[in-house]
């Protein structure tokens, strides 16, 4: 697929930053007016207001040090993303996902489960702290940004369902709107919906692993993957599951999206590995986003590390596997 090349856009032209968050959030102020509340179920409690976009997050510090490497600036992590429900492009998300909205919501958690329940994202984010995440995040497509996020364990939000002992997995499902998501809808799809992936369960209970509900102490914006996805850090970004509507425990292996599609390129891992070649490019280094190159192009290549760099943290779970073979 050949890389895309966005019309050039002369600074002057840009709106700045503070300006369009304060547009958006009170666009999505007027698009809320007149919603209807969901309440987490078992909680009683309903919303006394509902989250508009960029809303800024009350958070405390995450368990984990920062990385090494400078933070990716807002602007770039919000203008260049793979959502595919938007388009293929990396500018489509940014572009193409102005009428989706995100709130209210709700996900089912089920499956092997004792307590199976519908959570509402608003009444989750009051019932659990949110803590600032700052993690390496790096593309399967040889590009890495560093992106502070905010987020909730995801053992966490499991732990409520009380999980069986027979559960050995956590399978994930996205959302569904082609009305909204333009890449859903026509022809020439790029792949079959809902989007779909999965963990190990002791990989979702990792503490690293978490639901981000926002980035940058604010709310995600829509190309971010609202209001809601996955972030795994050691694993590549095609695992990070975007506008999640249900999460089900099983105790067999689930589906993932890219490797239903292109099984000899995509595993279901997808630990980073720079030992191991994509076959259509190297893993052995990635382009830093956002220095020496901009967006789309150039860009100052380093070194790709195990596991993303969080190999301390994680390796112990994959002890005695050939991870060349369960890539």
């Amino acid at each position: 697929m050949p890389a895309y090349k966005p019309p050039h856009i002369p600074s002057s032209e840009i709106t700045p930053e503070h300006i369009y968050l304060k547009r958006r959030t009170l666009l999505a102020a007027g698009l809320a007016a007149g919603a209807t509340f969901v309440t987490g179920a078992g909680s009683g409690e309903a919303n006394a207001a509902t989250l508009t976009q960029a809303e800024a997050l009350k958070t405390v510090p995450g368990p984990f040090p920062k990385p090494k490497r400078a933070e990716t600036s807002f602007e770039d992590v919000t203008n260049y993303n793979n959502f595919y429900e938007f388009g293929t492009g990396k500018a489509d998300p940014s572009r193409n996902s102005g009428r989706f909205q995100p709130y209210p919501w709700t996900f089912e958690i089920g499956g092997m489960v004792q307590k199976p329940q519908t959570v509402d994202i608003e009444t989750l984010m009051t019932k659990f702290p949110l803590e600032d995440r700052v993690y390496r995040m790096r593309c399967v497509e040889a590009w890495s940004m560093v992106i502070p996020w905010v987020g909730i364990p995801l053992k966490s939000i499991i732990d409520m369902a009380e999980p069986t002992g027979s559960a050995k997995y956590v399978a994930f499902e996205g959302v569904v709107r082609p009305k909204e998501m333009p890449g859903q809808s026509g022809f020439g799809q790029p792949m079959p919906w809902p989007y779909v992936e999965g963990l190990r369960l002791d990989e979702a209970n990792h503490p690293l692993t978490i639901i981000a509900v926002g980035l940058y102490g604010k709310t995600l914006l829509n190309q971010s993957g609202a209001p809601m996805r996955l972030v795994v850090p050691w694993k590549y970004g095609f695992k990070g599951i975007k506008s999640i509507t249900k999460i089900t425990l099983t105790d067999t292996q689930p589906p993932n999206s890219w490797n239903l599609l292109q099984p000899n390129e995509y595993g279901f891992y997808a630990n980073v590995n720079p030992n191991v070649p994509h076959p259509r490019w190297s893993q052995a280094t990635e382009r830093v986003i956002g220095e020496d190159g901009g967006l789309f192009g150039g860009g100052k290549r380093i070194d790709t590390l195990m596991f993303n760099g969080y190999g301390d943290e994680v390796a112990s779970l994959y002890a005695g596997m050939d991870l060349a073979k369960y890539y």
